[in-house]
């Protein structure tokens, strides 16, 4: 596909000084929803708590610190914690809060591939010629927030204005990832001279266009885990984890599009008794993306948490849910600026949860508040392991390339073949190919394009 091999030192040290990047439009890396780093910070003495991600004491700390409640007034999450302001590390250049998620000594000492986030990428920008804080810079931001909140589309703005002002006066070429696509897409849709001003190229890898019908509404119901495995006894729980997201507004604009053509509505099944008589069959019903808003009520109805001494009502948010649906609107409203050329890497190969169950026919739920504590059962459909190819792939642009990759959510953005195309497609592999320290041959590769 590609004719010439791609030489180039991707997995030596970020030393870049071998590797010509005259040539090289800057580039913006912007992560999606747990992808960065956030510090807690003491408002009255400044001090500064990595909160987000951590192994040691995760689950005290992120209780603590990142526990928070959404304020319908100004559309922003608030840390419990009044004397708490979450914030993100700007170091190196806005890739630091991207890169190794736990920086911890540990950590690196162990290799764990799940906090290792961008770093593989940013080791293979570098090693193509790109350099940080002139032609490389990550956007990390707080992912509990709205994605066209205004904090982060202005957060946003400032990072492309520094890249292109850095670069020379040279276009930015974005690569996101995950719900980072969302947020591109949103300031895109709300600042399209901006976006147009500064903007070459977009790249988007594993964007949910349409939503992440089945583990959005589990995460709604019985809470999320970013890591499994023995890992997990180490890392915030599940249901820790479950009254963060219950309050996030970025989760809530991850819901299944209802307005979507899906080839098969996405759909939560629950098997209810029909009666208290003990002799009524049991009865399997199912609610679409609009009618399941009347199952998370019901089942978040009572839902409550401990902080300080006392109980905080944690129920479904209507309030969000409207937000939400205004993003939504925000997000189907976006156009492509003209001269902005737009690619979609998507997963595939994986069993993806899309519709999602609880209870059984032998073991039927009897209130809906049941379901927050019952273990789900799902199916699926192809994508990456979180979000759905159909879903990922449902841009609405015409994209000068969508290609399907069989790799998980994550492991996408350490794929050679991903690494293959995103050199072809912002011109690195021809400066590459006058590297003077070329050590590893990339193989050639067979994407799947659509």
């Amino acid at each position: 596909m590609f004719g010439d091999f791609c030489f180039c030192p991707c997995f030596g040290n970020r030393s870049s000084d071998n590797a010509t990047s005259d040539e090289l439009d800057p580039v913006l890396l912007v992560s999606g929803i747990g992808g960065s780093i956030l510090h807690a910070k003491r408002k009255k003495k400044g001090l500064q708590t990595r909160v987000w991600v951590r192994i040691l004491l995760a689950d005290l700390e992120f209780k603590k610190k990142l526990w928070s409640l959404y304020n319908p007034n100004t559309g922003y999450v608030e840390s419990l914690d009044d004397d708490c302001e979450i914030v993100v590390p700007d170091d190196d250049y806005g890739l630091y809060a991207i890169d190794i998620l736990d920086p911890s000594f540990f950590i690196k000492l162990i290799h764990l591939k799940e906090v290792y986030h961008f770093h593989d990428m940013i080791d293979m920008l570098v090693g193509c010629g790109y350099k940080k804080g002139t032609t490389l810079f990550g956007y990390g931001y707080d992912f509990r927030q709205s994605n066209r909140i205004d904090k982060l589309m202005e957060g946003l703005k400032v990072k492309l204005e520094t890249a292109y002002k850095a670069s020379g006066n040279r276009k930015v070429n974005i690569i996101s990832h995950s719900m980072g696509g969302l947020l591109v897409l949103c300031f895109m849709s709300l600042h399209k001279d901006v976006f147009s001003k500064y903007v070459s190229k977009w790249i988007s890898i594993a964007c949910p266009f349409q939503g992440v019908p089945g583990c959005i509404n589990d995460s709604l119901l019985t809470g999320l885990q970013f890591v499994e495995g023995l890992e997990s006894f180490f890392f915030v729980s599940r249901w820790t984890m479950h009254q963060l997201l219950v309050e996030c507004p970025s989760i809530y604009e991850m819901l299944a599009n209802p307005y979507f053509k899906w080839k098969k509505q996405p759909q939560i099944e629950v098997w209810r008794k029909e009666s208290n008589d003990g002799e009524s069959p049991v009865k399997l019903e199912t609610y679409g993306p609009l009618e399941s808003v009347d199952v998370f009520e019901e089942a978040l109805k009572h839902n409550e948490l401990s902080y300080g001494g006392n109980k905080i009502a944690l129920p479904f948010n209507f309030a969000i849910l409207q937000w939400a649906a205004d993003t939504r609107q925000i997000m189907n409203n976006a156009q492509l600026p003209d001269g902005v050329c737009f690619y979609n890497i998507y997963g595939t190969s994986y069993d993806t949860p899309f519709d999602v169950c609880y209870g059984s026919e032998t073991s039927p739920i009897e209130d809906f508040s049941e379901i927050c504590h019952s273990i789900p059962q799902y199916s699926y459909v192809d994508g990456d392991g979180t979000v759905p190819a159909e879903s990922a792939k449902a841009d609405g642009f015409g994209a000068v390339e969508r290609v399907g990759i069989a790799d998980t959510h994550r492991g996408l953005l350490r794929n050679e073949t991903l690494f293959q195309l995103i050199k072809k497609w912002l011109g690195a592999e021809q400066i590459n190919k006058h590297s003077k320290t070329s050590r590893v041959a990339d193989a050639p590769i067979q994407p799947v394009h659509v």
